[in-house]
């Protein structure tokens, strides 16, 4: 694995935090034990790099770690902290995408929030056309829960990393699915924000609203804390449950989409319990959208065909009515993340894991994928919520909900 130059960072104060404790801290707890004293930011980042040593050598969640970068931003937050500076995520390890760069705004935020980069994470290499797995120079990124399996991608080794314990936060991008279906895989969070609500370097108008960074995170807490960190303003802050039922229509296909019966039933069965929470009010509304298949592919080779009156703007045009129709009389649609469970690494040959998810890279509504449990035979299930532009709160405020109420899957033995 290739780094910085450096080693490690200096040891720690006697009694530091150990590698275990570590790795079941959020990234709130992180940086209010670090805010308060009683943590340092130098700690948490010689615990993070500890827990890396420990499991990234089997799933290679990491292209490059960097201990001696990581120890120069620790060693600032601690500064800052001791000044009386409140920073927000002080001292919260954070791993980088790999098609991030540390000088992008959105890294620049999160590191200026307090965030510690400790290392980029895999993307896909070449293969097949939906890039749903990661690849590094010791071979492909493995699925914490089943090393067998693929963690999906392209924000492969963000969503490994979280999902292992190596990193409370990491950041991802989202062009079809990328960081919900991930999420979806590994058993995390993964929020999928408004089309055009983060700014991305190179791309502007209907481009720049269809490919997204986010957050993928453990915690709806924790999302909330980053997503407030990228825009400047307060989600949520401190994050609650919704005031009532949210108003929620169900859709195993979309309409168009070959569905797995386990990862349908296993969705559908989390959903409900979140209704017998009073979480979710759930209404008989149909979705049925245009398959977004030939739009999606059609933007992706001409990024400007949305506007003007062509075939392509026709298609964005019909899906959005479609969308518009149904949040008029809801405020969320659920479907499962993706059609089917976690492939291997061979890749996910003619099967559509992006199925579920592409349609709304193309409207840019928001979207969150939560860990929704396991098929019988134990593959991770993500349920995605997908709200009307702007409602990322919302989305959170559900997260936070099922992670309270009884309806919050069983743990498993996952990544150890």
């Amino acid at each position: 694995m290739n780094g910085d130059s450096s080693t490690t960072p200096p040891a720690p104060r006697t009694g530091s935090l150990g590698a275990a404790a570590y790795r079941r801290m959020s990234a709130c707890e992180i940086a209010d034990g670090v805010a308060t004293g009683r943590l340092t930011a130098h700690e948490v980042t010689r615990a993070a790099f500890a827990r890396i040593a420990e499991v990234d050598e089997s799933i290679r969640a990491f292209t490059e770690v960097w201990p001696a970068r990581a120890a120069a931003h620790a060693a600032d937050v601690d500064r800052a902290v001791r000044a009386g500076d409140r920073l927000p995520l002080a001292g919260v390890p954070l791993a980088v995408k790999a098609t991030q760069r540390l000088s992008s705004r959105q890294v620049a935020r999160l590191v200026a929030a307090g965030c510690v980069p400790v290392g980029s994470t895999a993307t896909p290499g070449t293969g097949t056309g939906w890039q749903t797995w990661g690849a590094t120079d010791r071979g492909p990124t493995r699925n914490p829960h089943n090393p067998d399996r693929s963690p999906g991608g392209s924000s492969a080794g963000s969503a490994a990393a979280v999902a292992a314990g190596m990193v409370p936060l990491a950041t991802g991008s989202d062009g079809a699915g990328s960081i919900r279906i991930p999420a979806a895989w590994c058993a995390v969070l993964g929020l999928k924000t408004t089309g055009g609500l983060l700014p991305v370097p190179g791309r502007s108008g209907d481009r720049a609203r269809r490919s997204v960074p986010g957050p993928l995170a453990r915690t709806a807490a924790d999302a909330a804390a980053c997503l407030s960190a990228l825009t400047g303003t307060p989600v949520l802050s401190p994050l609650s449950p919704p005031a009532g039922p949210v108003r929620t229509a169900w859709s195993a296909t979309l309409g168009f989409a070959d569905t797995q019966q386990p990862v349908a039933r296993t969705a559908r069965t989390f959903l409900d319990a979140l209704v017998r929470a009073d979480v979710l009010a759930p209404r008989a509304v149909s979705v049925r959208l245009p398959d977004p298949a030939d739009c999606w592919r059609a933007l992706r080779t001409d990024p400007d065909g949305a506007t003007g009156h062509g075939p392509t703007a026709r298609a964005v045009a019909a899906l959005t009515a479609e969308l518009d129709r149904v949040f008029a009389e809801v405020d969320l649609i659920a479907t499962p993340t993706t059609p089917n469970p976690p492939h291997g690494h061979d890749g996910p040959g003619e099967t559509m894991s992006v199925a579920l998810t592409w349609a709304f890279n193309i409207t840019g509504h928001p979207a969150i994928s939560l860990p929704a449990g396991w098929t019988a035979a134990g593959e991770p299930v993500g349920l995605q919520l997908v709200a009307p532009h702007g409602r990322e709160a919302d989305l959170l405020a559900v997260a936070a909900a099922a992670e309270a109420s009884a309806a919050k899957p069983a743990e498993t033995a996952g990544a150890r």
